[in-house]
């Protein structure tokens, strides 16, 4: 007989406070933490919908020796959150080993994005309709697309991809998943540079290339965008750039030369930004050479376009 092994932790809030929760959650979860839409809104065309909040935020706890210990400290982290801004109380939910792999599958369907692409769970096919398949298998440790940073992030880029397919090239900073590098591709770029702080993000964001038949025209590595600039990766400087991380981190990177990755006319696309920080983000793209060529927004999450002259 199966035993229970993980403990599930999970918690419903809106748009701006899944990000911060799930920063809480992954300080104690060694696998990794889930964003997920709560709901879909039905296209009566289609057999996919769009991702609409709130939002689930989860993760899992081994059943060790240190749960006991392990779930005090994640209550009293998550307790002090909730005093900058009053949090639900914590689902926990005991997961049986067999079931464990699935249980964070169950809920996830094809979500349309922009006007042809469409996120696909890599366990199920992609359903007909002429969309661009994105197959993404995260495992527990990230997003499948339904948070609006990345619906945003993948509409802007399917506006900016340039017509010519195949002669200009991608970078995704703080790539994740990979789910941005992957699409870029499918939208005909010639090569993406995906990179990310974290290890884990690039071993999932490795097995998506795998399963979206891209590895050949894909570059992924553990990295930042100080070894961009110094050249320790066959990309230096693209024609589109990605960066969809938080509003702080992008004024920093901006402040550090985000925008000297950026080839001569191109588009660099930074998301993660709250309404009220967007002001903030465009201001400093502004002082960095980079004028607004399109804003657009889902809930409380801003996309913003800006462009490098030629």
């Amino acid at each position: 007989m199966s035993e229970v092994s993980w403990l599930e932790v999970s918690l419903t809030v809106d748009g701006e406070l899944a990000e911060p929760v799930a920063e809480v959650l992954a300080r104690f979860m060694p696998d990794g933490v889930v964003i997920e839409s709560t709901a879909v809104t039905a296209n009566p065309d289609d057999s996919a919908g769009h991702a609409i909040g709130p939002w689930r935020v989860f993760g899992y706890l081994p059943m060790d020796g240190q749960l006991e210990e392990t779930r005090r400290q994640l209550e009293q982290a998550l307790w002090y959150l909730g005093r900058i801004r009053p949090l639900p109380a914590a689902q926990f939910k005991p997961i049986m080993q067999a079931n464990w792999a699935e249980a964070w599958k169950q809920h996830y369907q094809p979500i349309m994005v922009g006007e042809s692409l469409m996120i696909v769970p890599a366990w199920l096919e992609p359903p007909a309709g002429g969309r661009i398949p994105i197959r993404i298998d995260p495992g527990m440790a990230f997003g499948t697309g339904t948070h609006p940073t990345t619906q945003l992030c993948l509409h802007a880029l399917e506006t900016a991809a340039p017509q010519s397919e195949g002669n200009w090239d991608a970078i995704d900073l703080g790539c994740g998943t990979a789910i941005l590098a992957i699409a870029a591709l499918k939208l005909g770029a010639r090569h993406a540079l995906g990179v990310d702080i974290d290890p884990e993000a690039i071993r999932a964001a490795r097995e998506n290339a795998e399963t979206n038949r891209v590895t050949a025209n894909l570059e992924l590595e553990v990295g930042s965008l100080q070894e961009i600039r110094s050249g320790a990766y066959t990309i230096r400087n693209a024609c589109l750039v990605l960066a969809n991380i938080l509003a702080p981190v992008l004024i920093r990177l901006l402040g550090e030369g985000l925008g000297d990755i950026l080839a001569d006319g191109g588009v660099l696309i930074l998301s993660g930004i709250l309404q009220e920080q967007a002001e903030d983000v465009l201001a400093a793209a502004q002082t960095h050479g980079l004028h607004l060529m399109a804003r657009q927004q889902i809930g409380d999450w801003v996309v913003l376009s800006v462009a490098k002259a030629q």
